[in-house]
């Protein structure tokens, strides 16, 4: 949800009571919910969907990561191969044994991720009404980090949004929301039940490689009603 932005300080209380009656917390899961919509995940659910296999066939969904992957700025992100200890023809053992390592420096959030509920707020206020300063420390989150998640495992339905749309891709700004994707689940045959989770293409992967500057710049997607 988006609050106004208030420019003047006269108007601070007036803002303030504003936002309290848009007030989108607590969760329905209860004022201490760290989890929001991973709640529905558990064992019904993946025996559901696995129900669903049939021949097997995988996808990978994550995208190669290194040090030319596109990142919004000031992310960065580097690898560097290592030979540990093993210089000038040396090697451990009477085998002879060698091997390489990696260090990587850089930021989380470069190439494929998923987020937590723990990563983006709304004036300093994150999922549930908690706010960054009572959880966040230099080291780590104290609660809704990443690590705190279940497995996913549930049914995938993927929506085409570029070809439903009548695009080859969508371009940068492009909003979807309820009516988009209602019409592309009739088109394409399939509905999003309780617990799915739902993929959407839309087309902006082909940007990677050949236009990796506009690529990590503004990108179609969700617009607020369609999440």
């Amino acid at each position: 949800m988006y609050r106004s932005i208030v420019f003047a300080a006269a108007l601070g209380l007036a803002a303030g009571a504003q936002a309290e009656e848009k007030q989108w917390w607590p969760s329905k899961w209860g004022a201490d919910d760290t989890l929001g919509s991973f709640n529905m995940l558990g064992p019904d659910l993946a025996l559901k969907a696995a129900k669903l296999i049939k021949t097997g066939k995988t996808y990978r969904l994550g995208i190669v990561t290194g040090s030319d992957t596109p990142a919004y700025p000031p992310r960065s992100f580097e690898v560097t191969v290592l030979f540990p200890n093993q210089y000038n023809g040396s090697s451990y053992g009477d085998n002879h044994f060698n091997f390489f390592d990696d260090t990587m420096n850089g930021w989380m959030g470069v190439g494929s991720q998923i987020d937590g509920l723990g990563h983006a707020a709304t004036d300093g206020v994150f999922y549930n009404g908690f706010k960054g300063k009572d959880f966040a420390t230099v080291d780590g989150l104290q609660r809704m980090g990443i690590e705190t998640y279940p497995p996913i495992v549930a049914r995938g339905v993927m929506l085409d949004m570029a070809a439903c749309m009548g695009k080859d891709m969508l371009e940068e700004g492009t909003a979807f929301n309820r009516a988009e994707i209602q019409a592309c689940e009739q088109q394409q045959g399939v509905s999003i039940e309780k617990g799915d989770v739902v993929l959407f293409n839309t087309g902006w992967m082909k940007l990677l490689d050949s236009e990796p500057e506009r690529f990590g710049k503004v990108e179609p997607g969700l617009g607020v009603d369609g999440a």
